[in-house]
């Protein structure tokens, strides 16, 4: 059955496609999609349940961090050995790498720290899986949290050491935060100096920003995470590269699958399954996950090789860039929160991708951007959730499901 608003203060008289009036839509019924950032526990990662089966309609979009962090380290590794007779810049037998860590609680920091450790072989275990804390400085390679790793290529064998690694949290509390990586990149070089061959971070903002007031200058090749249009057409002037989370794919199903509870229809239409304007998706480019009621884009990374066809980074994806019809899909309201306005991914690709599917799609969405420091700052801006037919949230910590659903269960 398809929901539209009224003025209730937690229900809305719905109407089905036809216009006769149908049930009521309590808030705490209505479709509701977690997206970019998964709920789950902060320390150990576990997926929160109650939050992904809060109604019947709801859902998690994201992409697969795993898959995406073992891409990074593996793009991080082939670059290593494809310039091995450059890499080693003062020529000690050390590849020496700095990492700039996002937030250490996130789900996709920790997986992205722990894919470059385990590939460049620094990783140690704890607790039964890699360690993803920050190390400070490891000048001699004496820190617990990672191991010097091991290389052999063309039968010399190199030292390869994580030098430093931090979270990129600044003063405020904002996590993430591309100034603070620019300046830490900054203490570094004055620390390490030549021994600094690789520059790693776990998004683009952050390494765009070591990138640009350094490593460039320096030609250090520096590696991020999501394939930001700056990112991008960084990498013609040595940028090492970047890995692709296909946004475009991601912000469509945080719309799609609302639209498709909106309409009362199978979840997996327009994804899986062909809609009525012939939008489908490939499976080589998404996965579901009923058990965890997730829908997980792939990740590509993003080279000197293939750089040119990522330059656009938010153009729709083809496959479901058909505008969907009115009177089969009439405009619903949708509440959607950025958890940080200043955030580059998030505020540079993602919501204008969403911007352009939202008019595809029929949905008039309300963008709300946080500021990346508290859940008040965005909670308090969603005082009447009758106004609107679906949500659509990105929380600011993991945890932190419950503010949110505590405001549609009144």
């Amino acid at each position: 059955m398809a929901a539209c608003s009224s003025g209730g203060n937690n229900s809305d008289t719905t109407q089905n496609n036809s216009g006769t009036e149908a049930a009521e839509v309590a808030n705490k019924d209505k479709p509701l999609v977690w997206f970019n950032r998964q709920p789950s526990n902060s320390s150990t990662g576990e997926l929160d349940m109650t939050a992904v089966n809060f109604n019947e309609n709801t859902y998690y979009v994201g992409f697969d961090a795993n898959q995406g962090a073992e891409l990074q380290g593996t793009m991080i590794l082939d670059y290593v050995k494809a310039n091995i007779d450059t890499i080693d810049r003062n020529g000690d037998g050390i590849i020496g790498y700095v990492l700039a860590i996002g937030d250490i609680g996130h789900n996709d920091s920790i997986a992205r720290t722990r894919g470059v450790r385990a590939a460049l072989g620094t990783a140690v275990e704890a607790n039964g899986a890699i360690n993803s804390d920050p190390v400070g400085s490891n000048a001699d390679g004496s820190a617990t949290a990672v191991k010097d790793g091991s290389l052999e290529v063309n039968g010399k064998t190199y030292i390869v050491r994580e030098l430093a690694s931090q979270e990129m949290k600044n003063s405020a509390g904002a996590t993430w935060d591309a100034a603070t990586a620019g300046n830490a990149i900054g203490t570094w070089a004055s620390s390490f100096g030549d021994q600094i061959d690789i520059v790693a971070s776990n998004n683009d903002g952050m390494g765009m920003s070591m990138f640009n007031a350094w490593s460039k200058a320096n030609n250090v090749p520096t590696f991020g995470y999501d394939a930001n249009a700056d990112a991008v057409a960084a990498i013609a002037e040595g940028y090492g590269g970047t890995i692709s989370q296909h946004a475009d794919v991601q912000a469509y199903l945080t719309l799609r699958v609302l639209r498709n509870a909106l309409d009362g229809v199978d979840i997996d239409t327009g994804i899986g399954t062909e809609d009525d304007a012939g939008n489908v998706l490939s499976d080589d480019v998404y996965y579901y996950d009923e058990s965890a009621r997730s829908y997980y884009a792939l990740n590509v990374a993003v080279t000197k090789d293939n750089y040119t066809d990522f330059t656009d980074s938010t153009k729709v994806y083809a496959p479901v860039s058909n505008q969907l019809d009115a009177s089969a899909h009439p405009e619903k309201s949708v509440w959607l929160n950025i958890y940080n306005a200043a955030d580059n991914f998030l505020s540079a690709t993602y919501q204008p991708l969403l911007q352009n599917y939202d008019d595809l799609l029929n949905l008039k969405v309300e963008y709300i951007g946080g500021d990346g420091q508290t859940e008040a700052n965005i909670t308090n801006r969603l005082s009447n959730p009758s106004a609107y037919d679906a949500f659509a949230i990105n929380m600011v910590k993991t945890d932190n499901a419950a503010s949110y659903t505590a405001l549609l269960n009144q």
